[in-house]
This record gives C-alpha cells, sequence and structure tokens, in this order.
C-alpha cells in the first residue's frame, strides 16, 4: 500500500512531527505510572485473583496506548488500518476486564460461568470482523484515519455502556449490603468509572470534533484510577502491601513534575501545570494525612510500649514476690509435716506402745494425707527454686541399673498393695554408667513409677533399663488409663493434667511431671510420654547420655 500520510517516517515507530507533544505526556506518563503500580503489585499476583485481573487491565491499557503512539506517528495505510483495528479489540477486552475486575474486588470471589460466557460473547463479534472489511471498510484520506463501520461503532458504543452501568450498578448494590467495606468499595468504584469514562471519551471527544489531539487528555483517568486505588490500598490495607502507598505517590509526584521538563510550547505547559496540580493536590492530601496517621501511631506505639514495660517490671516484681512467698510457704509447712509424719509412723510400727485397731485406722489415712502433703510441699519447693534459678545440681557417675532397681525395692509394696503385677527387666552384660545428679532422678523415676500406680485400676506395670548407642534409656509402661493425644503436650506444663485424671486420682496437682521434666532437661536428658490415647495405657520415657 502506497504511503498515502502526509509526514515522514516514524523513527524507532514513535517518533513523528503528526505527533502533538501532549500526546507524548498524555501517553507515556499513563503508560510510566501504571507499569510503577503493575511492578509493585507483582509479587502478590500468585495470592490473588483480583491482583491478577488488575495486572491483566493494566497490561491492556499499557498495550493500547503503546498502540496508540505507533498510530500518530505511522504514515502508511496499512499499519493504520492494522493498528485500529488492534485498539478496537483491545478496547473491548479492557472493558470486560475491567468489569471481571471489580466482580473480584467486590464480591471476593471468582466469576460465575454464565458472566464468563456473556462476556465472551460479547467480545466475539470483534474477534470474527477483525480481519475483514466489515470492522474498518478503508481510509479517510483527508485525515489518514480509519474508517469504522456504522456496526462497529454502535456495538462498541453499546457493549462498553452496558458494562459500565453493570459495574455502577453491581458496586451499588454491593456499597448497600456490604456496611464494613462501604468507603473501600466506594473509592474503587469511583476510581474504574473515572478511568472508563476517561479512556471512552477520547473517542467520543474525536468522534465529535474531530480533535484526536485533544481526545488524548483522555489517557490522564488512568493515573487518577491509580490514585483512588493507591488510596484504598494504604487506607484499608486490600491488596497487603507494605509500604505500597507512600511509593506509589512519590513515584507520581516525581514523574509529572519531571515529566513538565520535555514540554516544548508555552501552550501545553500551562495546559499540563494545571493537570499536574490538580493530580498534586489530591496526591498531597494524602500523602500528609497518611505521614500524620503514621506519626499518631507511633506515638501510641510508643506510649504503649512504655506502659507495657512499666507493667512487665511490676509483673516480674510481682513473680519475684510470689516464687519467694512460695519458698517461704514450703520451708514452713515441710518441718511441721516431716514432724507428723515420723510421730505417726512411730505410732503405727508401735514405738509408743500397743495401741488399738480403732485407733490405729485413723493414724494411718493422717499418716497418708501428710506423706501426700510432704509431696505436694516439696514440689512447690522445686518450683520455687526452678524458676529463681537455685536448684543445685550434684553431679556424679553412677550405674542407672541399680538405681531404678532401689526405686522398685521401695515401691514394689506399693504396687502389691494395689493387685497390680510389676515387672522389671534389664540386659546384665551392659553398661549403664551416666554422669547426673543421682537424688533427683531417683526423685523424677519414683514419680513417673508412682504416677503410674496411681492411674493404673487393674493390670500391671513394667519398667525396662536399656541402651541405644550412646543412649541410657529408661522406660516405665503401664496398663492404666492412657492419654489422649490432644492433652500430651500440656502433660508437662504447670498444673497439666489430662481432663479424666481426677476421676482416678483426686489429689494429683499437676506438678510432678513439669518438676520431672525441668530436673531432666537441666541436666541434659530428655524426658516424654507415648500413648494410644484412652484405655491404652502410657509409657514414660527418660534418656540421658552414657558415661565414655
Amino acid at each position: 500500500m502506497e504511503f498515502i500520510c502526509p509526514w515522514e517516517s516514524p523513527q524507532y515507530f514513535i517518533f513523528s512531527s503528526n505527533i502533538p507533544t501532549l500526546l507524548y505526556y498524555s501517553h507515556f506518563i499513563a503508560i510510566l505510572i501504571a507499569g510503577i503500580f503493575a511492578y509493585m503489585l507483582f509479587s502478590k499476583i500468585r495470592e490473588s485473583l483480583t491482583v491478577r485481573l488488575l495486572l491483566t487491565s493494566i497490561l491492556l491499557f499499557v498495550t493500547w496506548t503503546l498502540i496508540d503512539v505507533f498510530l500518530w506517528a505511522s504514515n502508511r495505510a496499512d499499519l493504520v488500518l492494522f493498528y485500529w483495528s488492534l485498539q478496537i479489540l483491545l478496547e473491548t477486552l479492557l472493558y470486560s476486564s475491567a468489569f471481571y475486575l471489580t466482580f473480584t474486588f467486590v464480591k471476593k470471589k471468582d466469576l460465575n460461568l454464565k458472566n464468563k460466557i456473556f462476556l465472551s460473547l460479547g467480545i466475539l463479534p470483534i474477534v470474527i470482523l477483525l480481519p475483514s472489511i466489515h470492522l474498518l471498510p478503508g481510509i479517510d484520506v483527508s485525515y489518514c484515519n480509519a474508517i469504522e463501520s456504522s456496526f462497529v461503532i454502535f456495538y462498541t458504543y453499546l457493549f462498553q455502556i452496558i458494562l459500565s452501568l453493570s459495574i455502577l450498578f453491581l458496586c451499588f448494590k454491593e456499597i448497600n449490603k456490604n456496611i464494613s467495606h462501604r468507603k473501600e468499595i466506594s473509592l474503587f468504584t469511583a476510581g474504574i468509572i473515572i478511568f472508563l469514562i476517561a479512556f471512552s471519551s477520547g473517542n467520543i471527544i474525536g468522534s465529535i470534533t474531530e480533535n484526536w489531539a485533544l481526545a488524548q487528555a483522555g489517557l490522564f483517568g488512568m493515573p487518577v484510577f491509580i490514585t483512588f486505588l493507591t488510596y484504598t490500598i494504604v487506607k484499608f490495607k486490600t491488596f497487603n502491601v507494605k509500604l505500597f502507598g507512600a511509593r506509589a505517590l512519590v513515584f507520581a509526584l516525581w514523574v509529572l513534575v519531571g515529566s513538565i521538563l520535555f514540554v516544548q510550547t508555552l501552550e501545553n505547559v500551562r495546559i499540563i501545570t494545571s493537570v499536574t496540580l490538580i493530580v498534586l493536590l489530591i496526591l498531597g492530601i494524602g500523602l500528609v494525612r497518611s505521614v500524620r496517621k503514621e506519626i499518631e501511631q507511633k506515638e501510641r506505639i510508643e506510649k504503649l510500649a512504655i506502659d507495657l514495660e512499666k507493667a512487665n517490671a511490676r509483673l516480674r516484681e510481682l513473680d519475684t514476690l510470689k516464687s519467694e512467698f512460695l519458698s517461704f510457704a514450703s520451708h514452713q509447712l515441710r518441718s511441721p509435716l516431716t514432724a507428723m509424719h515420723g510421730h505417726t509412723s512411730m505410732l503405727i510400727e508401735g514405738d509408743f506402745g500397743e495401741i488399738p485397731q480403732k485407733i490405729k485406722e485413723p493414724i494411718e489415712i493422717i499418716d497418708q494425707s501428710t506423706t501426700s502433703l510432704i509431696k505436694i510441699v516439696n514440689d512447690f519447693l522445686n518450683i520455687s527454686r526452678i524458676e529463681q534459678g537455685r536448684m543445685q545440681y550434684d553431679y556424679v557417675d553412677f550405674n542407672t541399673r541399680d538405681l531404678v532397681e532401689e526405686v522398685i525395692a521401695e515401691l514394689r509394696p506399693n504396687v502389691e498393695s494395689k493387685g497390680l503385677t510389676f515387672e522389671f527387666s534389664a540386659e546384665e552384660d551392659d553398661s549403664y554408667l551416666i554422669h547426673a545428679d543421682k537424688g533427683k532422678l531417683k526423685q523424677v523415676i519414683g514419680n513417673i513409677i508412682d504416677n503410674s500406680i496411681k492411674y493404673t485400676p487393674s493390670g500391671g506395670i513394667k519398667v525396662h533399663v536399656g541402651r541405644v548407642n550412646n543412649f541410657i534409656k529408661i522406660s516405665v509402661k503401664d496398663t492404666g488409663i492412657g492419654i489422649d493425644p490432644v492433652d500430651v503436650p500440656k502433660l508437662f506444663s504447670k498444673f497439666g493434667r489430662t481432663k479424666d485424671a481426677h476421676k482416678t486420682n483426686i489429689t494429683g496437682t499437676g506438678l510432678g511431671l513439669y518438676v520431672a521434666k525441668q530436673m531432666i532437661e537441666a541436666q541434659k536428658g530428655k524426658i516424654w510420654v507415648e500413648s494410644h490415647g484412652k484405655g491404652s495405657g502410657s509409657t514414660f520415657f527418660i534418656e540421658f547420655e552414657a558415661k565414655s
């Protein structure tokens, strides 16, 4: 096709004397701001369908805008027809994408199949007519513009009006229904409607006035939409992008001010300066409010931090007083309880002479209760020492098997009196030497076996000492009530007991296993429990590194 346009061929597809200065400003400012916005959102593309649709809309807009520059610069009729037809297709896709974006933004869900089919059918006629003369019959030689068919003009305007009204209807309906997100949806709606109106105004102004240079002002709708969307993101954290708003505002200010340097005529400078001042006013108000809000929040956080530090200091002081009182009270209680236990034991053993059976039974109950109280007091005393960091450990080398056998010998009468079986096993030729606090380990093993006795109504208890590689492992397995898997994590916490523990042992405090865990871990050992659930019994394990 001949070169029918009365200007020179473009350089690098975009530089031509046919392009008015305002076009470079309106097009490339819009492309740059849209590109910056898309770059900032790109990291969130996998997390949100709304973000993906927003980026799709921005990509369609940027592509349309670049093609418009090519269209203005080209002096070949065949390229004018090609670029023009692409723009019609991109406009249709952009409106469809805008509707899809709006739906996902306000509804927080994907578009249903029915509406997807509707959008696809709306785009289909343009796609079908794209390579034919029924879309663009020819070229207007006077202005070097493509001639659009009556059908295309009617259809594209109707399609755009229907989608714009659908967007408004959808947003207003959701605003009335969704009170909590009313302002967020309102700002988004205002931005996208201004953008679509401004975008379409270029074609309307150009068709009515035949001044296509003036029509380029419509592209300022994209920066306005970006401004509304940026404020929405800053205000309501729509896409949860940190520092997003501040960066977008700074970039927009830099681009708008810097672009004035590239304008040559005084008339265009006035136009651009007016537009820039309006945009600067809007962005400036948003930036000042954002900074003021950040300063106020920072001051509140600093005040809360000071108050929190004071509260923490007071809590630490109260915790210290609590531990000191607990230690003092435990010491004061232990002495009279020990005396009571000693005298009741002597009475039961007949050191003060034979006592009647009628009196002996209450004394035995007193002795058992005193023993339980002494154990509780010792637990409280140990907790106090652990929390204050005053727990002392006397490390020696000793044989674990001998220690376990000693504990079993002491507790065997308790097991037999309850009618339970008691088994112990260990390999004779293995070495079970460890370096730890013998007295405290004996206390822990005794505590675990005693718990097994209390929580095993019938059956028996098996204790095993074994060596696995370089570790000595002690296991205490019972056929008791078992442990619900939900209760296992809290079993070794302070006052931690299973839900049904009180049914079997009403005197338990939930302190014994907590103290045991603290003691074992302080000596570089491990303690844990395994159970298949209620009614399946439990197995407690203690593990120490063997002494080489």
